[in-house]
């Protein structure tokens, strides 16, 4: 008998800790992982490359549907070009939230999400709408958040730039990704909310470890 998918799905606004916890879960899970959000930043990467307008709608979604995107854990390969650095700036993230508002996009990048899923028997799979929308039937749903302040030193940390732009980039892109009308961020009400802002890595992951486990126990 065929085991069913196991899908782990990670929700929450950028900087909250999703790739990182993402990735050192499902390393001990034994799943594969996917950043789902690198998806959209390709497609922004590509807009920006062909020198597209974000807010056309039928060109974004055009370049969605054709584009070759080869992801692994720990690289973004689109169309040939190798971005997994570029798709991480600030001009990048704020491009992505507005490619993200198009229906038709985020419909061609959940039918490869799915796809994914399938092909690897599930996974941990982290973005903004995975299991409000994505995976409604996941194991586990968790929703990590931090304060935008806390979110823009982690980044700073990461890329350089100033602390407090890039705490009012993130707030502006909260803003937007809260307010589109096709899968807006939330909280889902049978979500696990998990504030990241004073823990460790390693204490997160255990926890969420822990809450698959159970759930995995109580489908035996």
């Amino acid at each position: 008998m065929a085991t069913d998918p196991v899908v782990v799905a990670i929700d929450g606004p950028a900087g909250a800790g999703k790739s990182t916890i993402g990735k050192a879960l499902a390393r001990r899970l034994g799943l594969t992982y996917l950043d789902t959000g690198a998806m959209f930043r390709a497609v922004a990467w590509l807009a920006r490359h062909h020198g597209i307008d974000p807010q056309s709608a039928a060109e974004i979604t055009h370049l969605a549907r054709r584009m070759d995107l080869r992801q692994t854990g720990d690289s973004v390969v689109v169309d040939g070009h190798d971005v997994t650095t570029d798709i991480r700036t600030i001009e990048i993230g704020e491009l992505t939230s507005v490619v993200a508002t198009h229906t038709d996009v985020r419909a061609e990048l959940r039918s490869r999400q799915r796809e994914w899923a399938g092909l690897n028997g599930g996974g941990v799979i982290e973005g903004r709408d995975i299991g409000t929308v994505v995976f409604p039937d996941a194991v586990l749903k968790v929703y990590l958040d931090a304060s935008a302040r806390v979110r823009a030193e982690r980044r700073v940390a990461q890329t350089g730039g100033s602390v407090e732009e890039v705490e009012a980039a993130i707030a502006a892109r909260d803003a937007r990704d809260r307010g589109r009308t096709d899968a807006p961020l939330r909280h889902g009400p049978d979500a696990v909310l998990v504030d990241t802002s004073n823990r460790s890595i390693d204490d997160v992951v255990s926890e969420i470890e822990r809450m698959v486990k159970e759930r995995l126990s109580w489908r035996k």
